[in-house]
């Protein structure tokens, strides 16, 4: 029997991607607007400088494990009581600028006063910009009827508390939200699945985990024994890790888990 439902938010819920997008357009458009270069192709070399660099800092191999990308570093603030988030802290302000300034610099404009400029404006765009899927909340409302609901998710909890705090909607609909900066590890550990279920006192069988990315929530899920659901709404390619359903809209669940429960 499904008691609760556990969520991933970044592209499962919330539309992050979508909203980076979004800001990383308004952001180029006033380098286009400044320089005439090309917004599209200085999007391009920002992701890319931004993601050579990040990949430099001692931080790395704790954001890896706690699952905090190239651009969630270029909005982040990182107000977290731990050593590696005072580090991050510490370290963003010039990986922000250095990120805007090599994707300058690609384009052939040699500016650090305006590469400063960007990268300053672009976490303020960010925050102007949350998207929500349109089927999010009508599905929450459905499911909050008959299940209990927790949000699972990696990241910063700062920065995820600002993702809910911009969308303040959300997080009424959960018991419990479990960000894994807070925990200590991130999806795909076990650990973090372990400790959501404790938290709402469920045994692995009782719960259902839904999420984006298989290498995280999939995998996650899989390894800690609790059934998932692949929100595949791109339709990638699989890779190795086999989710037990696969969707490509939230409402999808809603016949899943009848035929869970019925069984």
């Amino acid at each position: 029997m499904i008691k609760a439902i556990f969520f991933d938010l970044d592209d499962t819920l919330l539309w992050d991607q979508k909203s980076v997008k979004e800001a990383f357009v308004a952001t180029c458009k006033v380098a286009e607007e400044r320089y005439g270069i090309d917004y599209h192709e200085l999007e391009e070399a920002v992701r890319e400088a931004a993601r050579n660099l990040y990949s430099t800092y001692e931080t790395y191999s704790f954001t890896q494990m706690i699952g905090i990308n190239p651009f969630e570093g270029l909005w982040g603030n990182f107000l977290d009581d731990h050593d590696q988030f005072r580090k991050m802290k510490e370290i963003v302000p010039a990986y922000r600028k250095d990120a805007w300034t090599t994707g300058l610099k690609t384009m052939g404009v040699v500016d650090t006063d305006f590469g400063y400029e960007l990268a300053e404006r672009f976490p303020e765009e960010r925050r102007k910009l949350p998207f929500v899927y349109d089927e999010t909340f009508n599905v929450l409302d459905t499911l909050k009827e008959n299940y209990r609901l927790l949000l699972l998710t990696n990241g910063s909890p700062d920065l995820q508390n600002t993702k809910l705090k911009i969308t303040p909607e959300l997080t009424p609909y959960f018991d419990q939200v479990v960000i894994s900066g807070g925990f200590g590890k991130g999806k795909p550990d076990p650990s973090i699945f372990e400790h959501a279920l404790s938290l709402m006192s469920l045994q692995k069988d009782e719960v259902i985990m839904v999420g984006d990315n298989l290498m995280t929530d999939i995998l996650g899920a899989n390894q800690a024994g609790i059934k998932s659901v692949w929100i595949n709404r791109e339709d990638k390619e699989r890779n190795e890790v086999i989710p037990t359903f696969e969707i490509q809209h939230l409402e999808e669940l809603f016949p899943i888990l009848e035929n869970l429960n019925s069984k």
